[in-house]
Formats: structure tokens, C-alpha cells, sequence
């Protein structure tokens, strides 16, 4: 017996080395060392409050404007326009994170699961920071002096601000994930009411509707580069829409990706590094066949030097260019470039429909207006139809207007005007800014920072009950959906179950919920017919078509 207490104790006391040993191995390979800084802040020196929910720190400044949109004024290096974010934005980083991790709680509901998800994502962005451009560590390390240490068992401050800016090309990586799927068209010349190029975007990234709830619109002056004005979230200093002062537009449109085995640079911090440093399509191409990504992505530039929008598709490996030979380009969610297009992973993005339907969508609502203006811009942004108007019911993937979007801008680059939708989605008014006069000349902030007289009305939608019966079909299919996943759908009600199917009749994922519902409680009879009528509809997806028929064939066994 004695012998076999020191054996062990021999085995555990290996074991508590070897354990030692990988957590030590572990904390030196996912070292983040904060970057250094030479003009440190005066952390004495305080923002000040001009007016309700309008703060100044130095020459910069955030306010939120009648239409419950913020606006935000940066200047300075790199570190120091990070510091000037973070402090004039504190509140709503903190906010927005808030909402970030509840929603991966949600995601992800176990704590040990999250804890795992911890240290994955810390093992697998590892490398993170040798892949981004050292001035936006800096900013980004300024930003994150003034992140909540609520959060620090997830991580420091700068370690969890610079790993949300690959949050997005994490998720897209590793599933594919259904989070993004975005809609953006040009037209120019005769199809153009004044010739001009006009360039239309839909951003639907949904993390719910509390985190864009706060959007923000930011106009930075760096001493290096040039001006640029972005569509972003407090914490966010990746593009993910926005124009520079040159007239160049980016925006990201995901794309079907392999999975990598590590992060390499987020496409939002690429997309930064354009607007700041490129002024037309050539060094936009440059600086991107140069970065390494890990996430597939389409990059929309529109250039007013060049008088031309282009494509620069980005796969892990390759970088494709796709060129309109009209006068206007489409761009959705798969690749259409000679060198890309053909690829695997771009051939069943193709086959699942969602994205080629869109494509054909705007299409087809291009060609019914001979001259298009903003206001045009703005309708087709908006449109929730089907092919040939057809009602595919409200929040449909294969509309252009999926009810989801973060934002919807209009840029018409030759005149560096920008117009950006106000809450809710792509329904409240779009807001004209003009970048000529907030960048040359001093802005009052006592007064509307946007050009009123070019304000597009807003989607006349909200005001009907449809929409009405649209916020509650989401209320209920979040409720229908987690009551079925704990196994308490015979707590809900079928007078609830009717009322819910005329909120959104027209929508397959209706009868798909209430299909879920009715074999959870094992009435196989009427989850089949819930299921068939579904596929009556206007099914988003090829392979949502196919789980639904695998649904069928399931219970009819």
C-alpha cells in the first residue's frame, strides 16, 4: 500500500507539472504587450459637457443630434486619437460591450462553455497584433484606457478592445455564420440624374437591436493620411462602410471563407488602413494584395479620381478584381471576379440562392428608374419584395431591406456628400453630411452638423401596423424559440401559436418556428403540414429548403 501511495504521488506531482508547464507555455504564447506610447494623456484632464449628451475634450467632440444619431469629431496621432475616443465615448463603449457579451451569453449560455471560448479565442488570436499596423494598436490601446474593467475576467481592456475588432471575422471563419449578409450597387454617367457616381449600401450585421441601437458617425483628421468619415460603434475604430476626403469609399460585403488555423488582420482595420491611406482604386488594390487576412471578403471601392467602382475580392490565399463593363456594379455576398468566382466555397454560396437572388433584385429595381438620384437610392434600400415585387413576407433573407441592417449610407463620392439612415434599420430618415465643409472649415456643434435640406424622408413603414406586427413576430419567435429549446412548448398557449402566424404570414420561418413547435410536443401530424407549408413559401436558402424536407422525412418515418 505504501508503495502504491508514493507512485501516486509521483503521477500526481507529474501531472502538477505538466499542468504547470502548459499554463505557463499557454500565458506566453497568448502575451499581449500593450504598444508604446510617446505622448502620454493627462488623465487629470477632464471632457466637458456644452449641452445635453454633447461633450468636447481639446479640439474634438461627440454629440448626438436630434435624431438620436451620434456624431464624432476626432483629430491627432494615432494614440492620441484613440485617447480622445475613448474619453469622449466611455459611456457607450461600455455600453456597447455590455451588450456584446450578453449576446454571446446568450449564444452561448453555459459558463463553462464561455470559459472555454475564453481561452480559444485568446490561443487562436494570439498572434493578432503582430497582423495589425502598429498606429492602430496605438489607437486602439488609447481607446481601451477608459473600457469598464467589468469585463477583466474576460481579459485587460486592450487585450478585449483589439480582439472585438476580429470578433466578426472570427465567427465568419469558424461557421460561416449567418450574421452578415449585405447588399451594396453603383450606377454612374446617364444612369446617374447629375452623371455623378452614387453608391448604395445596406449593412446587415445583426448583434441585436440594443447594440445598434447607438451607431455613430465619425470624422477623423489624422496628422498622417488622409480625413476619412465611417460608419461605426463606440469601441470601433475599423471601417466597415465609410469615405475619405479623396472620395474614396469602402465598403464590406462577407463572403464564404475557409477556416484558418489563426488571426491574421481583421478586414475592418484593412478597410481603415484604405480610407487613411489610399486615394484611388490602384494603392486600395495595393494595400490589400499586401495584408493577410484570415476571412473571405469583398471589398467595394468607388473612386471619384478614377470615376469608377470596382470589386477587390479577398480570399485567404488569392485577390481577385471585378470590373463592371456598364454603368453600374452589384455587389452582394459572393465572388464574380474571373479569379475567384469559380472557386469552391463561392460555388455553394451560389447554390444556396440567397445571395444571387439579391443580386437579381437590385437589378431589377435599377432598371425601373432611368435616372437615379439619393432618393432612388434610398427606395431600393428599402425594398422588402421579392423578384417581381412578389411579398416574401417581412424579414425575408433574400430581401434587399431584411429589417436587420446596422445602417444604410449613400455616398455620392465626386460631391463627398454621405447620407447615413437613423434608427430603426433603414427606416428612419437618411441624414446628409457633406465632407467638404466638416473638414475645411470649423463646425459649430450648437448647430445640426448635417445638411437639412438634403434630409431623405423617412420610410413611411414604420408608421403602419405592419411594422407594428413585425417587432412583435421578433418578440415571439425569440420567446417560441426558447421555450421549444427547454423543452416548455406545452407552456405556450395555441391561441398564442394562431395570433404569431398572422403576425408575418407571408415569411417561411413562420410556419418553420410553429413546424419546431408542434414536434417538440410530438404532433408529428401537424409539424409536417406546418413544415409543407413553409416550403410553399419563399425559402431564404437552398439548405434551409433541405432541413426543412429532412424535417418531413423525419417525422413520416
Amino acid at each position: 500500500m505504501k508503495r502504491i501511495g508514493i507512485i501516486l504521488l509521483k503521477i500526481i506531482a507529474v501531472f502538477s507539472i505538466i499542468t504547470a508547464l502548459l499554463a505557463t507555455w499557454f500565458v506566453y504564447v497568448t502575451r499581449l504587450n500593450n504598444p508604446e506610447v510617446e505622448n502620454a494623456f493627462n488623465p487629470n484632464e477632464q471632457k466637458q459637457v456644452t449641452a445635453p449628451n454633447t461633450y468636447t475634450f481639446q479640439d474634438s467632440w461627440l454629440k448626438k443630434n436630434e435624431f438620436g444619431l451620434w456624431e464624432m469629431y476626432i483629430t491627432g496621432d494615432d494614440f492620441e486619437m484613440g485617447y480622445k475616443n475613448g474619453i469622449l465615448a466611455d459611456s457607450l463603449i461600455e455600453l456597447q460591450e455590455h451588450y456584446f457579451v450578453n449576446n454571446i451569453r446568450k449564444l452561448v449560455p453555459s459558463k463553462s462553455y464561455l470559459n472555454i471560448l475564453k481561452y480559444f479565442v485568446a490561443f487562436y488570436n494570439r498572434n493578432l497584433d503582430t497582423y495589425v499596423p502598429e498606429e492602430y494598436l496605438k489607437e486602439i490601446y488609447g481607446v481601451s484606457l477608459f473600457a469598464s474593467h467589468e469585463y477583466n475576467f474576460i481579459g485587460t481592456p486592450y487585450r478585449r478592445i483589439l480582439n472585438y475588432h476580429a470578433a466578426h471575422d472570427l465567427g465568419h471563419a469558424l461557421q460561416n455564420m449567418n450574421l452578415v449578409a449585405c447588399t451594396a450597387f453603383m450606377v454612374k454617367n446617364e444612369k446617374s440624374a447629375d452623371s455623378t457616381m452614387i453608391i448604395g449600401r445596406n449593412m446587415d450585421f445583426t448583434s441585436g437591436d440594443d447594440f445598434a441601437e447607438n451607431k455613430i458617425i465619425a470624422f477623423y483628421k489624422p496628422n498622417l493620411g488622409h480625413s476619412l468619415c465611417f460608419i461605426t460603434w463606440a469601441g470601433l475604430v475599423g471601417v466597415v462602410s465609410g469615405m475619405n476626403d479623396q472620395g474614396l469609399v469602402v465598403t464590406l460585403n462577407a463572403a464564404n471563407s475557409d477556416i484558418p488555423t489563426s488571426a491574421k488582420t481583421p478586414v475592418s482595420l484593412l478597410a481603415r488602413n484604405i480610407l487613411q491611406h489610399a486615394s484611388n482604386i490602384e494603392e486600395a488594390l495595393a494595400i490589400i494584395e499586401k495584408t493577410d487576412v484570415f476571412v473571405a471578403e469583398s471589398f467595394l471601392i468607388g473612386s471619384a479620381k478614377d470615376n469608377q467602382t470596382v470589386v477587390i475580392e479577398k480570399a485567404i490565399d488569392k485577390t481577385g478584381l471585378y470590373k463592371t463593363t456598364t454603368n453600374q456594379l452589384i455587389l452582394t455576398n459572393h465572388f464574380q471576379s474571373d479569379s475567384l468566382k469559380n472557386t469552391d466555397l463561392n460555388k455553394e454560396s451560389i447554390i444556396d440562392g440567397l445571395s444571387p437572388y439579391r443580386w437579381n433584385r437590385v437589378d431589377e429595381l435599377l432598371a425601373k428608374t432611368d435616372k437615379h438620384t439619393a432618393e432612388s437610392f434610398a427606395k431600393i434600400l428599402r425594398d422588402q419584395k421579392g423578384m417581381n415585387d412578389a411579398n416574401i413576407g417581412m424579414g425575408n433573407e433574400k430581401a434587399i431591406n431584411q429589417l436587420i441592417a446596422h445602417h444604410s449610407v449613400i455616398f455620392k463620392p465626386e460631391k463627398l456628400q454621405i447620407w447615413i439612415s437613423v434608427n430603426p434599420y433603414q427606416l428612419g430618415r437618411y441624414l446628409c453630411y457633406d465632407l467638404n465643409t466638416i473638414f475645411n472649415l470649423e463646425t459649430d456643434i450648437s448647430k445640426d452638423v448635417f445638411v437639412s435640406e438634403y434630409t431623405i424622408a423617412e420610410d413611411e413603414f414604420i408608421y403602419t401596423k405592419a411594422f407594428a406586427n413585425f417587432n412583435h413576430y421578433k418578440e415571439m419567435t425569440a420567446q417560441f424559440k426558447e421555450y421549444i429549446k427547454h423543452d416548455k412548448a406545452h407552456e405556450i398557449k395555441v391561441s398564442d401559436v394562431e395570433g404569431y402566424e398572422k403576425l408575418n404570414p407571408e415569411n417561411f420561418y413562420t410556419y418553420v418556428v410553429i413546424g419546431e413547435y408542434y414536434s417538440s410536443l410530438k404532433e408529428n401530424t401537424k409539424a409536417i403540414a406546418y413544415y409543407r407549408k413553409a416550403l410553399e413559401k419563399e425559402v431564404a436558402r437552398k439548405s434551409e429548403r433541405e432541413m426543412i424536407e429532412n424535417r418531413i422525412k423525419a417525422l413520416t418515418k
